[in-house]
């Protein structure tokens, strides 16, 4: 069988770039002092977070829908964590709910195959 080829439009490309400029830039805070100190666990579940997102976004790069899936399941996983730790940070919402809405514009024209 072959696989479909689907042209990924200029703005999920757009989201894709800053999407994964985003996950290298905030993949060393993983490893920060501050981090380790908020418990012994947070660098582990903060790295699943960002190696998701890094996932996500391939999958999204690929016109994949279960990358937009995974996207939003990492979203709200990721501010369940920031709410638990009262570490709200209302640009990276912003930023992801931008990201998740211009995924969804899209949502149909994506394949449905792994």
């Amino acid at each position: 069988m072959q696989a479909i080829q689907i042209k990924r439009p200029v703005l999920l490309t757009v989201v894709c770039i800053i999407g994964f400029i985003w996950v290298v830039v905030s993949l060393p805070g993983v490893f920060a002092p501050e981090v380790k100190k908020i418990g012994d666990w947070m660098p582990a579940i903060f790295g699943f977070i960002r190696a998701s997102m890094f996932i996500s976004m391939i999958g999204v790069w690929y016109m994949k829908r279960w990358g937009v899936r995974l996207f939003i399941i990492v979203f709200f996983i990721k501010e369940s964590v920031f709410l638990l730790i009262d570490n709200t940070n209302y640009f990276s919402i912003a930023l992801s709910i931008f990201f998740i809405s211009s995924m969804l514009a899209y949502y149909k024209r994506m394949d449905p195959n792994l």
